[in-house]
């Protein structure tokens, strides 16, 4: 235990939260009564904290993991960990995933949090090591649970299971309902709440074409029209997103890219430049589909489409969240058929724009953060009080363990990085730059 345990009122007050969604009211009357849910619900419909806030209710103050939540992404199990660490419940919690030092695991768990989020490989590989001990373990949540066994992580969530012999309370979710719930997880009398169907009227979809051959050209065209819009156009493979992006490149249009093979720091920061507003457009593959912490996004571009109409859900999905209205563009090259479920769309062409609109931030990057007792207000406070700066031209602040990153205005940054490189903040001094 880190901090004094808060109520769920103090919970939702800190978090900025009047009232639950349906959705989430929902799961909270359910979980006192039932031991199995399945949740299916749309991306952004807020599941996260649905499951969340019952759990820790249910937490007690003593040694041992009590909660284990399985995520198929490194980035899932990052985005959960900080989640938990903005309720500021009070119970510890600590993220484990591939990528990075087992050792740096080792060291986090001798002292052994409350809740544990991993991805399967991770976790299984510290079981087998005798790292982990789930004894005092009573809940799972087998969080987009589809998409871990999609990515082939069937044997460990096995092993894994195997091991939590002491748990009553399981929770699955996911976005869609179209993986058969597998033996091992062992479900007797699943209670299942269903939200699917909620967004689809919010999403328009529209049916681009291009000639044959020409499809970069006609992306190119299409994300010049959109301005300052915010997306992420989908492909199938890594290598046609590097070829995308050198297409992009060449045409001045400023973008991220986010996929499997990307080494773990890349990907982090191609998502925190597209959370803070410093790139509008991110190439991804279906790993960018669900479960992400990204904002709201104005369109999703199919470049290639997905072979399975699961797929095909998850990313519209990205947008028309929640409340808000989204597009899904169907880039069709022209004399290609088009997969049985895309729906019937008239055929219109990109529109011709004079130029990409640039955006209007910048990333800062600081070699200071959480662990060396840096606080949000901390960094605020450098570059309004010390900096001079408008609070109006600063974004977004992601703390890390080891670093900041800092969304700011484009036309301020590189004076401002500059100007206060080699800070103190607290009694670190900091080095500042501009992340490209």
């Amino acid at each position: 235990m880190n901090d004094p345990i808060k109520t769920r009122e103090q919970i939702l007050n800190k978090l900025g939260i009047s009232a639950l969604n349906e959705m989430q009211k929902a799961v909270d009357e359910a979980y006192p009564h039932h031991s199995e849910l399945v949740l299916i619900s749309p991306t952004g419909s807020g599941k996260t904290l649905a499951f969340l806030l019952p759990i820790i209710e249910n937490l007690e103050e003593k040694e041992g993991i009590q909660v284990l939540i399985m995520v198929p992404s490194r980035e899932l199990a990052i985005q959960i960990e900080q989640i938990i660490r903005n309720i500021g419940s009070g119970y510890r919690a600590l993220a484990v995933f591939g990528g990075r030092s087992s050792n740096r695991d080792r060291t986090a768990l001798q002292s052994t949090p409350s809740i544990l989020v991993g991805t399967p490989g991770r976790i299984a590989d510290h079981l087998r090591n005798e790292i982990l001990d789930f004894s005092s373990a009573h809940t799972l949540v087998l969080d987009e649970f589809d998409k871990s066994l999609e990515v082939g992580f069937e044997n460990e969530m096995r092993e894994i299971c195997y091991h939590l012999e002491n748990v009553s309370h399981k929770i699955l979710t996911s976005a869609t309902e179209s993986t058969e719930i597998p033996v091992f997880i062992n479900l007797k009398k699943p209670f299942k709440l269903k939200f699917e169907k909620d967004q689809e009227p919010r999403l328009n979809q529209i049916r681009v074409t291009a000639k044959k051959g020409n499809k970069p050209v006609a992306l190119a065209d299409l994300l010049k029209s959109f301005g300052k819009k915010r997306g992420i156009v989908f492909c199938n493979f890594k290598d046609s997103i590097a070829d995308i992006s050198d297409y992009l490149h060449a045409e001045g249009i400023n973008h991220a890219k986010f996929y499997g093979g990307l080494e773990q720091l890349d990907r982090e920061q191609s998502l925190i430049k597209f959370r803070n507003g410093s790139c509008n457009i991110l190439l991804a593959t279906d790993l960018a589909a669900r479960g992400l912490d990204i904002p709201e996004l104005d369109y999703i571009i199919h470049y290639e489409l997905p072979q399975r109409e699961d797929a095909f859900i998850h990313r519209n999905g990205r947008t028309a969240r929640m409340h808000a209205h989204g597009t899904a563009y169907i880039l069709h090259e022209l004399g290609t058929s088009l997969p049985p479920f895309i729906p019937k769309l008239p055929a219109t062409e990109p529109s011709k724009a004079s130029g990409y609109a640039h955006p209007t931030m910048e990333t800062l990057y600081i070699t200071g953060g959480r662990k060396d007792k840096i606080s949000k207000g901390d960094v605020a406070g450098l570059f309004l009080k010390e900096g001079g700066l408008n609070p109006t031209d600063l974004g977004l602040i992601e703390l890390h363990d080891h670093c900041t990153y800092v969304g700011i205005k484009a036309s301020k940054a590189k004076g401002m990085a500059q100007k206060l490189n080699n800070s103190r903040l607290k009694k670190k001094k900091v080095r500042i730059s501009l992340l490209r």
